[in-house]
């Protein structure tokens, strides 16, 4: 569970996969995307969480196939899930690009921006059997959900 150390390319792929379309956005966001009293607490776990999971995906070769197994199937839904994120910011970049947009659900997930991704690199992590990618994962989600649902909770009109 502690993981070999390695150049993975799948790490690779999917820091891409989630790269690029977070650039694209750059210059697309939602009118109103400006919070100042994000939580510090979520603030710090999603800041830790994202440096310990960009290097834990690449510095270890662990998640780069091995052959088909039936263990296998935890890579194949972790891909699924890297996938329908990517099929939620294409959805989101053809509509307005509102708020509402933004931290919408997707296929019945809430704020899929957000959780898509958290769940292809833990189960990425499971595949792995990294405990260091799923540690880091871990971190990531407390912090960049939870700022996603205190930033859909303040975008509602009855918080306003």
């Amino acid at each position: 569970m502690s993981g070999t150390f390695g150049f993975s390319y799948v790490g690779f792929i999917y820091l891409l996969m989630l790269t690029i379309p977070n650039l694209i956005w750059t210059k697309r966001q939602p009118a109103g995307y400006h919070y100042k009293n994000e939580n510090r607490l979520l603030l710090l776990c999603e800041r830790i969480g994202q440096v310990c999971v960009t290097c834990t995906a690449l510095i270890f070769a662990d998640y780069n196939p091995k052959g088909f197994s039936p263990w296998s199937l935890w890579l194949i839904a972790s891909f699924v899930f890297m996938l329908l994120y990517e099929s939620w910011w294409i959805r989101y970049f053809r509509r307005e690009k509102t708020l509402n947009d933004f931290y919408s659900s997707f296929l019945g997930i809430p704020v899929a921006g957000a959780t898509l991704p958290v769940i292809a690199f833990l189960l990425l992590g499971i595949y792995g059997k990294v405990i260091w990618l799923i540690l880091s994962v871990i971190i990531l989600g407390i912090g960049h959900i939870g700022l996603h649902l205190q930033h859909r909770k303040e975008n509602r009109p009855s918080a306003k």
